[in-house]
């Protein structure tokens, strides 16, 4: 019955890597795979596309004015399989032009392309704060000292529609120490009074709603995140993904933007980290990488109680196109 309802609502006569119990995995190129995708059918797409670095990648990042080109000629397809509700994230990392000590506007050209000729609206601005980052640019930051480190992506917030689905009350942060005080004995912390700025602050924000409303900056370390993953790599002798964020990002997202049954779509996914989230999340996935060896490792984020062994058999024989099962 899952494999049915899989291949009916979102099967691609693109390989299959394997299929879980709410998504499944491919291999292909995104622009490939989209056309088959129905019209708007999914609720969210979050990926992390291949950066407009100057240092080429092994995964196949363009040149700066190439990569604004190619990343907004998906715009039309994604605009046609988004729900009118639907959202797309876009994860991007910052690069420096090339030879100078200039920061790169690709990132900013290409949400002026997607907002003003594509038709999407900016809901809001995000920007991922990895605490863990190395410096870089060496040239700039390590060997001449005259830029700090970058260690903030740009994350856009698009949407079909000005009213995309959204429940911040999904993704509330944790009082700090002085507002759980301030919950218990309100009294104590404050008094009605205008701030410098003239606004009158009255009472009754002291009302514990289970968590504060989060900032559009997110402070996600990079770290430990991807162990298991790295580690089932290496016992299946597979070369991991040289890009992964940490579960943490896309885990914000669909808790922000999607209910439980949505569909979510990384057409980028590399080690498909936004769909083992999305599948612990019970959110209908879909995940295309257009190498088949980043299809075969990303197998190993699932089942986490099956023994490494085991799962390092499953990867390879989606190398070696053996009969797949599904994961559990």
């Amino acid at each position: 019955m899952v494999a049915r309802v899989l291949g009916s609502l979102m099967g691609t006569s693109a390989p299959v890597g394997y299929r879980t119990f709410f998504g499944q995995a491919s291999v292909g190129p995104a622009e490939d795979q989209i056309r088959e995708v129905s019209d708007a059918s999914v609720d969210l797409i979050f990926t992390s596309p291949p950066f407009a670095l100057q240092r080429g990648k092994s995964y196949g990042n363009l040149d700066q004015i190439e990569w604004v080109d190619w990343l907004a000629s998906f715009g039309p397809e994604f605009k046609r399989i988004l729900k009118e509700t639907g959202s797309l994230v876009l994860d991007l990392g910052g690069a420096y032009q090339k030879g100078l000590p200039v920061r790169s506007l690709a990132n900013f050209r290409l949400l002026l392309r997607f907002c003003d000729d594509l038709g999407f609206h900016l809901a809001e601005d995000f920007y991922w704060f990895n605490p863990a980052k190395l410096p870089s640019p060496i040239e700039w930051v390590n060997k001449r000292k005259i830029r700090v480190k970058d260690a903030v992506n740009n994350l856009w917030w698009l949407s079909p529609s000005t009213s995309p689905k959204a429940d911040v009350r999904k993704v509330l942060a944790p009082y700090s120490d002085r507002m759980k005080r301030l919950l218990a004995k309100p009294e104590e912390f404050y008094s009605p009074n205008t701030r410098p700025s003239g606004h009158q602050v009255a009472r009754g924000f002291e009302r514990d709603n289970g968590g504060a409303i989060p900032p559009n900056l997110l402070q996600i370390s990079n770290t430990e995140s991807n162990t298991p993953y790295l580690r089932r790599c290496k016992t299946a002798g597979i070369t991991p993904h040289p890009a992964r964020f940490p579960e943490g990002l896309p885990e914000f997202f669909i808790k922000f933007l999607t209910e439980p049954g949505d569909l979510v779509l990384d057409p980028f996914s590399g080690s498909n980290t936004t769909g083992s989230v999305a599948e612990r999340l019970g959110r209908r996935w879909m995940a295309w990488d257009a190498m088949e060896e980043y299809v075969a490792g990303s197998s190993l984020r699932f089942e986490s109680d099956s023994p490494d062994e085991d799962m390092a058999v499953f990867a390879n024989g989606i190398l070696t196109n053996k009969p797949l099962r599904r994961t559990a």
